[in-house]
């Protein structure tokens, strides 16, 4: 895959339905802030809960808005081969440049059995597709280590890259000295990404992003000066997107009438409560998603807040695409009524 910045789309709901039309505006929003690429139904994408009608749908707009301006790909990965094949070949016929298989879930196979009886069919089936394997071991239980990695990317031309979201650097580096220079890791943590694209020994090309949801030109711009060498530039920009990062999980002590419990908001929940109070396209997250807590909105409204207040630059574009006043949006209570539980 090309270097850059890849946005993990969201996708907006407009009462029980996908929100095509919003779908539409968040795409050209991402294009007219020169976004590398566009991920469609990813898990911030809410694919757990998208019927497959919807998912191909989604899948079909966003590559036809993206054709001959930004690399699209499609989320197929399952915990079923079955279901993970008829994505991708769906994707395939669409014309994605690329389809994304994230490590099974639940079912909980060896990385033997994720190469040779999920990777490897699946790249077979759509040799002129890219495959983007996805390991994030902490969501599925399961992971794709890298010397079988390094088996499929000897053995399938359309598997040279990874998304990597492991959080653990020695299994990346492990990956480039199995992988060798020419093979692309692309970083699945927005908060990571600093590191991995500065660490030799890694050498990411670029992130896959939940936070250019909202900030697509200023991670983009800090993807191209790490790609460049240019460390004082992307340093400055990884500070100032750094309240933002914080987002892509949320976590809270909450009290209750038995004691105190930790309440983890998890990837899009706190991303999606930040949308619609920039006044962007979102909806609300789908069942068993819900709502973030009080405390976890005003975690939200805080880093927003000082992004706002500190580099300003950062969220301009939200303000200039879709036509609204920050200052107002980050202030009227109005902007953030019933996007957070009254009471735990």
């Amino acid at each position: 895959m090309k270097s850059g910045c890849y946005t993990a789309l969201a996708t907006p709901f407009e009462g029980d339905g996908v929100d095509y039309q919003g779908l539409e505006q968040l795409v050209d929003f991402q294009i007219s802030n020169g976004i590398t690429g566009i991920l469609a139904v990813g898990t911030t994408g809410e694919s757990p809960t998208l019927s497959w009608e919807e998912h191909n749908r989604v899948v079909e707009t966003v590559v036809g808005k993206c054709k001959g301006k930004s690399i699209s790909i499609a989320g197929a990965g399952s915990n079923n081969t079955r279901e993970a094949l008829e994505a991708a070949e769906h994707a395939s016929r669409a014309g994605a440049d690329a389809v994304l298989l994230v490590d099974p879930y639940y079912n909980g196979p060896s990385s033997l059995e994720i190469r040779r009886e999920y990777v490897a069919p699946i790249a077979r089936a759509v040799a002129g597709t890219e495959v983007i394997p996805y390991v994030i071991p902490g969501r599925t239980g399961a992971q794709l280590l890298p010397e079988d990695l390094a088996l499929l990317n000897e053995a399938f031309e359309n598997v040279n890259t990874v998304k990597e979201a492991t959080g653990n650097l020695d299994n990346m580096r492990r990956t480039r000295a199995c992988c060798g220079d020419s093979f692309t890791i692309l970083s699945g943590d927005d908060g990571l990404t600093y590191e991995m694209m500065s660490d030799p020994g890694i050498g990411a090309a670029g992130v896959i992003s939940v936070l250019s949801n909202v900030a697509p030109a200023a991670v983009t711009r800090m993807a191209t000066a790490l790609k460049a060498g240019d460390l004082d530039t992307a340093q400055a920009l990884n500070t100032a997107l750094n309240p933002l990062f914080g987002l892509v999980t949320v976590i809270t002590k909450e009290e209750t009438a038995y004691g105190e419990v930790t309440c983890r908001a998890r990837n899009p929940l706190a991303l999606k409560a930040l949308m619609a109070i920039l006044g962007m396209p979102a909806g609300g997250c789908r069942q068993p998603l819900g709502k973030v807590s009080a405390k976890g909105l005003d975690v939200v409204l805080t880093a927003a807040r000082q992004t706002y207040q500190d580099n300003p630059e950062i969220l301009q574009p939200v303000a200039d695409f879709f036509k609204v006043d920050l200052g107002q949006r980050l202030e009227d209570t109005a902007n953030w009524e019933g996007l957070a539980y009254a009471e735990y």
